[in-house]
């Protein structure tokens, strides 16, 4: 028997039906269609409308989706990650929400908070249950209902964000298919560049926090863009380096999808062409934890098994990283 590794076996994916578009955005702030598309590559993104819908909404029918796709029940899954900055609530985890309202009986659950880079941590650490050899059927779902959480007369933050969420069901394979290799790294000095001020232990909710407006995303944008294009690239080349990878042999980057000239930047410094890279920041924006597996449902049709995936990301924090993939099915 070979190495145990964690193979992709299904994707679904969510995606609320309000469409914020820019032009409803130039009603909102001073802002331009022109302006947002240039410097983004954001045309719209999507909103969860409706009173007490939180992440959990958006996690249900992704769930649902995998388990309809790969032909299982609820029931049948050993472990849920929900990789999220917006949970439900404090507590408990979202991820005990959801296995709840899809009936997954038997599964244990927890969330992982990493911002932008959160579905790579999960994939990463819903692999190791994989490899151990003790669990069967782990799904890993990265999603955000970034509306709760942004200020929409702040047009440096209004304009990024969307909400929605994708995930993927990770099974046993000893053919090679699956995550092949990580590189995760994190940074604590940049929480000062982008997080939320108040909601925490150290900043509790009070009439000063919510009238200063500090329960929302704060972010200083060009910083953050700096880091960004610097760190996620190099994670994405460096883990080309070390699996030997080439830029004829990749066959995909998945990057997040957080301004396309960040996604340029990374294409680039792999030397991938346009059309090896997977986009849909034009029709989501930022969906923080939800871009690389709503990539990977955007584009489920046209991956083939043995294509060779780089995952990539860089969120607040600092959390960045890469992963590498090997595609383990074919379009159905």
């Amino acid at each position: 028997m070979g190495k145990i590794t964690a193979a992709i076996t299904a994707v679904g994916g969510y995606v609320p039906d309000y469409i914020l578009s820019n032009k409803e955005l130039e009603t909102l702030v001073d802002t331009t269609d022109e302006w947002i598309t240039t410097r983004t590559g954001i045309k719209e993104r999507r909103i969860l409308k409706g009173a007490d819908k939180g992440t959990s909404e958006i996690c249900v029918p992704v769930a649902q989706e995998i388990c309809r796709k790969r032909g299982i029940s609820p029931e049948e899954i050993d472990l849920l990650i929900v990789a999220t900055v917006t949970p439900d609530m404090v507590f408990p985890a979202t991820a005990n929400v959801v296995t709840d309202k899809i009936g997954a009986k038997n599964a244990w659950g927890f969330d992982i908070n990493a911002a932008c880079s959160g579905f790579l941590y999960a994939l990463d650490t819903g692999a190791r249950f994989i490899e151990s050899g003790r669990y069967k059927k782990v799904m890993v779902i990265g999603a955000d209902k970034m509306s709760a959480i942004i200020d929409y007369s702040d047009r440096s933050t209004c304009i990024i964000f969307g909400d929605g969420g994708a995930g993927v069901l990770l099974e046993p394979d000893t053919e090679g298919y699956g995550l092949v290799d990580s590189i995760l790294r994190s940074d604590g000095h940049g929480r000062e560049f982008l997080h939320m001020k108040a909601g925490g232990s150290a900043r509790p909710a009070s009439i000063e926090t919510v009238t200063n407006k500090e329960h929302y995303v704060y972010q200083e944008g060009k910083t953050v863009f700096k880091y960004a294009v610097a760190n996620m690239a190099e994670a994405a080349h460096d883990i080309m380096q070390r699996n030997q990878l080439t830029s004829d042999s990749v066959r995909w980057l998945v990057p997040h999808q957080a301004n396309k000239r960040i996604i340029d930047a990374t294409a680039q410094r792999m030397g991938l062409p346009e059309e090896k890279v997977m986009m849909n920041i034009q029709r989501y924006g930022n969906t923080t934890g939800g871009t690389i597996p709503l990539c990977l449902w955007d584009y489920e049709k046209q991956l083939k098994k043995g294509d060779n995936l780089v995952l990539a990301a860089f969120g607040g924090g600092f959390t960045w990283g890469a992963s590498y993939i090997k595609w383990a099915y074919d379009p159905k």
